[in-house]
């Protein structure tokens, strides 16, 4: 706990497994165990295990050519690698394109738009990330069965396991996602680590064959050659290989499920940051070590229970205050104090709350403010069932406000362009 605060890593949820019993758990408020959070490509994991099931029931092999699950689909002429690629390549995510297909701006199929891209290279010989292609796994899913990816995983996985209210995106065309979309809580995320740790048995039932756990999980295809990067020890089957004997899901901004079969240990966590390596490294340096120890800390439970996203220093309280702002574009900004709440309108179509004391729940965010300094407000806002979370500071220097807005992680820009407005 104390690494991750120094290295300003902003973490989210934490559970640790030893040999099936929780041994630490905790949530940096106002995160909380029973809301759900976007997992991104730990979703990926999911898609894989549910293609396992699949085989199991006989339903189709990792050796099954992708075009046949799709002929009306095909381009007009299909090249031999399109024609060789399998499941299993979708799987490893070696099948065989140069670039990863760019299907979500589509206006067709995606499907169809996946199988016109060129594939340049022979499947199963290179390794290119690749979310379409789990995005095929759920379509080839959902093509043999009936049932979508979630209500497929509904009965076999997330009822046995105890995992109630998993939401999935799906595309336009109303298929799961399949490589990123599932939210879930953390502790589900912790359930399906120990499912893949115990090798498909949950409370003595043994629901997936042992034989898919050690297929999907050792790597299949070279991913890089750092011997200290943990996106280069090989690639399973929508799994990353981890140094220290050790496998994993992940997904953007530092969602992780890691495995540990050397330690019989999992380890959940979710958070909203770029560094994703610098978690895993903490990982190592500290939680790895400590499975070789057999000793308590008393101190631990007290600190998880104190956990927090960073929140801004209170250094000053104005008095209750209603002030209106305009920038160039003739847009209002409105700052509004009453006692302990804060209420902030930026044009149109951003309305928030705040409070100074605490943090304050809304349908969609969950915010808190200080002010800093006589003249400067700053209040982060959680992104509910997300990673995100904004930091907005409020410059005012007499009729004059300047807005700075920073965004904990996200695809694209984080540092969003100040707005300046006067009253």
């Amino acid at each position: 706990m104390n690494a991750v605060e120094l290295a300003g890593l902003e973490l989210h949820s934490l559970m640790v497994l030893r040999h099936g019993r929780v041994i630490a758990e905790g949530y940096w408020h106002p995160y909380r165990a029973d809301h759900p959070q976007m997992l991104f490509s730990v979703s990926k994991s999911f898609t894989s295990t549910a293609i396992g099931f699949a085989v199991a029931e006989g339903r189709l092999t990792v050796e099954d050519k992708v075009s046949g699950f799709f002929p009306d689909d095909l381009p007009e002429t299909v090249s031999d690698n399109l024609a060789a690629m399998r499941v299993k390549d979708l799987l490893t995510m070696a099948t065989g394109h140069a670039d990863e297909p760019n299907l979500w701006l589509s206006e067709d199929s995606w499907v169809r738009g996946f199988l016109a891209n060129p594939v340049p290279h022979a499947p199963g010989s290179k390794f290119l990330y690749n979310t379409p292609a789990t995005y095929m796994l759920s379509a080839i899913l959902e093509k043999i069965t009936g049932e979508s990816l979630l209500a497929y995983l509904e009965t076999r996985l997330f009822v046995p396991l105890g995992i109630e209210g998993a939401t999935w995106e799906r595309c336009p065309f109303g298929i799961c996602t399949g490589g990123y979309g599932l939210s879930v809580k953390t502790e589900d995320i912790a359930k399906f680590g120990q499912f893949y740790l115990q090798k498909g048995v949950w409370n003595g039932v043994r629901l997936l064959p042992e034989a898919w756990f050690e297929e999907a999980t050792h790597g299949h295809v070279s991913n890089g050659s750092e011997p200290t990067n943990d996106w280069h020890q090989g690639y399973g089957y929508q799994f990353w290989r981890c140094r220290h004997g050790a496998y994993r899901g992940d997904g953007a901004f530092g969602q992780f499920c890691i495995v540990l079969p050397e330690q019989d240990a999992v380890v959940a966590i979710t958070s909203g940051l770029e560094n994703m390596h610098g978690v895993i490294d903490l990982v190592w340096k500290h939680l790895l070590p400590a499975f070789a120890e057999a000793r308590e800390n008393s101190y631990l439970p007290v600190r998880l229970r104190a956990l927090e996203i960073v929140v801004p220093t209170a250094a000053h309280f104005p008095a209750d205050s209603h002030r209106e702002f305009h920038t160039a574009e003739n847009e209002t900004v409105t700052l509004s104090q009453s006692g302990d709440l804060m209420t902030l309108a930026v044009g149109a179509d951003e309305r928030f709350e705040a409070r100074f004391s605490t943090w304050h729940a809304a349908s969609r965010t969950t915010s808190r403010a200080a002010w800093t300094d006589a003249s400067t407000l700053v209040i982060r806002t959680m992104v509910n069932e997300t990673p995100y979370v904004y930091t907005r500071t409020f410059t005012i220097d007499g009729d004059n406000l300047r807005l700075q807005t920073i965004r904990s992680c996200g695809f694209g820009t984080t540092v969003f362009p100040d707005i300046t407005a006067s009253s």
